[in-house]
């Protein structure tokens, strides 16, 4: 059976924001870590059937945050290479740029790599500061601060 391309969007939107709630749990188990990272793949392939560019970098941003929030460096950094590839290719401005360089200094944190998170936080912060929209250059700034708190737990 071939999905609508409404149904692709409902379900792409749905997916994503079911990660969200995963994210947010305190005590998730092993087949929650699972299932997050499985919803975060089948909202990036639903997306990659009907979105955009912006939409394949989100879902490529969103899949290197849950593998970064799973220790797991390797898959993290390679979404984030993706993420910052398609914010590249398609001039998708600076606030899906800042995320690409918040999901690579994330991802390097979480690998050990110090200088890494910190060349890329630095690159963050820069493209934040052309960031038009207020409340999205405070949504990048905040995402920013847990990189560093997660570092400093380390």
């Amino acid at each position: 059976m071939m999905l609508s391309s409404e149904q692709h969007t409902q379900c792409a939107k749905a997916l994503f924001n079911s990660v969200w709630t995963f994210l947010e749990m305190k005590d998730r188990s092993v087949d929650d870590d699972d299932l997050m990272v499985h919803t975060a793949h089948a909202s990036l392939l639903h997306w990659l059937q009907v979105g955009t560019a912006r939409n394949f970098a989100r879902g490529e941003w969103q899949l290197s945050r849950v593998y970064a929030v799973l220790d797991r460096a390797e898959p993290a950094l390679h979404h984030a290479d993706r993420c910052l590839a398609l914010c590249r290719d398609h001039d998708l401005g600076d606030f899906d740029l800042g995320f690409a360089y918040e999901a690579h200094a994330r991802a390097h944190a979480v690998a050990g790599n110090e200088a890494g998170m910190n060349r890329f936080l630095e690159l963050a912060e820069q493209v934040g500061r052309g960031v038009d929209d207020e409340e999205d250059r405070k949504i990048l700034s905040g995402d920013l601060q847990t990189v560093r708190l997660s570092a400093d737990e380390t």
